[in-house]
């Protein structure tokens, strides 16, 4: 019954690529997934991208905008209406123990917990809900989701500005791997650095 639900909405996603109001529709895809909303925007970018490849920055700006947006609106639903909204995320959104996990990352790494969360397939609605609850530091949060998502969103749309159609295959089945070792790699080595100096 979920996965029927989730198939749904990933078609529903996707049939905004035709429409005229499709960079408005992403925009609003963006910003919800930010704080609620199951699919990932990438969906709808891809299909944008590979429609009209001379505008792939332009919408990976869209998606940009969007999702800071909507990350801005998940940190004051953490920070001001937990209370209120928490018997509605948890657990029909994410499990109690997700959540409680995010705290701890962001006790430890704070701007990386966000970096890593924007620029990976890890729901990013649980790290932007929780840096409201755990009431993290508002402008490193922001800067963390500026580069976490801005690395992702370009990195869609700059591969398909360079290489067009045939790069879709390749997104869909490892662009989630490529960018979670690629971030693995890179806060390995701060924190390689880190130990060593």
């Amino acid at each position: 019954m979920a996965n029927n639900i989730v198939r749904k909405s990933y078609d529903w996603v996707l049939s905004w690529a035709e429409s005229r109001y499709a960079s408005a529709a992403l925009f609003i895809l963006a910003f919800a997934e930010s704080s609620f909303f199951p699919i990932p925007p990438d969906v709808l970018l891809i299909a944008l991208c590979l429609g009209n490849v001379g505008k792939s920055m332009k919408y990976a700006l869209i998606c940009l905008v969007g999702s800071i947006m909507g990350a801005i609106l998940g940190y004051y639903i953490g920070f001001g209406l937990w209370e209120v909204m928490k018997g509605w995320f948890i657990p029909s959104i994410f499990s109690q123990g997700g959540f409680d996990n995010v705290g701890a990352m962001y006790d430890k790494w704070n701007f990386w917990a966000v970096f890593t969360a924007g620029c990976t397939p890890i729901p990013y609605k649980i790290f932007t809900i929780a840096a409201g609850v755990f009431n993290i530091n508002f402008w490193m949060f922001i800067l963390g989701s500026i580069v976490g998502r801005g690395f992702r969103f370009f990195l869609v749309a700059g591969l398909i500005y360079k290489f067009g159609s045939p790069i879709k295959g390749f997104i869909d089945r490892y662009f989630n791997l490529v960018v979670t070792l690629f971030t693995i790699i890179l806060i390995g080595s701060f924190v390689l650095v880190k130990y060593i100096f």
